[in-house]
């Protein structure tokens, strides 16, 4: 690879050298030495081109904006140089230079689009019968390697338990830093799961909790969610899981007309105390710009009345009671008790979890918690593998 000729901090292999080219009125025609043959338009190789004079070296972002140049922009000549890299030369004198490693990564022929779709993060959906994805503390605060497995885990799975941590509190913070910065919310930095007399909210009492999400009542919900056990000599309380992304698979395969329901009537969830009143319009199964679920939004107790036309409003309480009803079947629930120094972490915008009430009399309980966007996951991810 000549990274001088690429303007990104990724590595690019050469999965097979340029071989031909042919220069075309609105395109170069590429032809790969395995047999592939990708059209990239003058347009977009423009766009894209690396040069310092495009993208700043510092930062490596894109100071080129591509309406500076002309539209019936062509290209005079192009070559492939000494070191395998495609080299052009623009009607206005520009010249561009194009790593084959980055430029393969980045062909649009439908052949190299099926690959890179065929290669996206495959989600790992779940039932009851889940192998629980738990690490080491201290493997993941010494070790770089160890801790990459564990954001994979995180990333595919979305749900794993790390065990021996210490019982100190306030020392979740290091682990959690160990991906990136705590996202506060008005619960704190680290916010602590115990009952207590003048609770604002059902978290912070004995009762049980019902599956759902955090904070479905912000416009982006936290994408990951930490529950650390300091101490846990109470009766019950234990914790209780559901993928939602496999719920709703199955939903849509079952009922497709609740799922649509479900992708498609927006509900309002609600959180006031106090001092603060959050209120968040949005549909419960939230779909990507490839139509693949990408999130769950669900707490029944922070829910507002539904408000849609009394031609939708049967279809959403018929969607709405099967989606709760499959949280509640035995096939898709993982129940587990978190001992003192073990701690959940899961995508809080995949994985519903709840909690069975619990005696606050039989002895004493408390958590500490914290989130973390799910950006900071996947950049970190990325970065670890570097």
């Amino acid at each position: 690879m000549n990274t001088a000729v690429l303007a990104d901090y990724r590595s690019y292999p050469l999965i097979s050298p340029l071989a031909s080219l042919q220069l075309l009125p609105d395109q170069v025609q590429v032809h790969w030495a395995d047999g592939r043959a990708s059209p990239f338009h003058h347009q977009w190789l423009r766009d894209n081109c690396p040069c310092p004079h495009c993208v700043y070296s510092v930062t490596r972002e894109q100071v080129l904006e591509i309406i500076d140049v002309p539209d019936d922009l062509g290209c005079a000549a192009a070559h492939i140089d000494e070191q395998g890299c495609l080299a052009l030369s623009w009607t206005d004198g520009h010249r561009s230079r194009f790593d084959p490693g980055w430029l393969r990564a980045h062909a649009y022929d439908r052949q190299s689009r099926e690959e890179r779709q065929a290669a996206r993060v495959q989600r790992q959906l779940w039932d009851a019968s889940l192998q629980l994805p738990a690490f080491e503390y201290q493997a993941l605060m010494d070790d770089s390697q160890a801790l990459l497995q564990w954001l994979l885990a995180l990333r595919d799975t979305g749900l794993t338990q790390v065990r021996g941590a210490p019982t100190e509190p306030g020392s979740l913070a290091q682990i959690a830093r160990r991906i990136a910065f705590i996202r506060e919310s008005n619960f704190g930095v680290l916010f602590n799961v115990q009952s207590k007399a003048d609770a604002d909210s059902n978290a912070y009492t004995a009762f049980n909790l019902p599956l759902h999400s955090d904070l479905p009542t912000r416009e982006l919900q936290p994408g990951l969610q930490f529950l650390h056990c300091l101490v846990n000599d109470a009766v019950g309380g234990e914790s209780i899981f559901v993928d939602g992304f496999a719920i709703a698979e199955s939903l849509r395969r079952e009922d497709p007309e609740a799922f649509r329901a479900l992708c498609e009537i927006p509900v309002e969830f609600r959180n006031k105390d106090r001092h603060s009143d959050y209120r968040c319009l949005a549909p419960i199964i939230a779909l990507d710009a490839l139509g693949q679920i990408a999130e769950i939004r669900m707490a029944n107790f922070l829910r507002g009345p539904f408000d849609t036309s009394e031609q939708q409003m049967p279809l959403l309480y018929r969607a709405y009671r099967r989606f709760i009803g499959m949280t509640r079947e035995a096939r898709f629930r993982v129940i587990r008790r978190l001992d003192p120094g073990q701690l959940w972490c899961f995508d809080n915008r995949r994985t519903l979890h709840a909690r069975n009430a619990f005696d606050p009399a039989s002895g004493a309980r408390h958590f500490q918690g914290c989130y973390i966007d799910r950006d900071e996951l996947l950049s970190r991810i990325l970065v670890l593998q570097r």
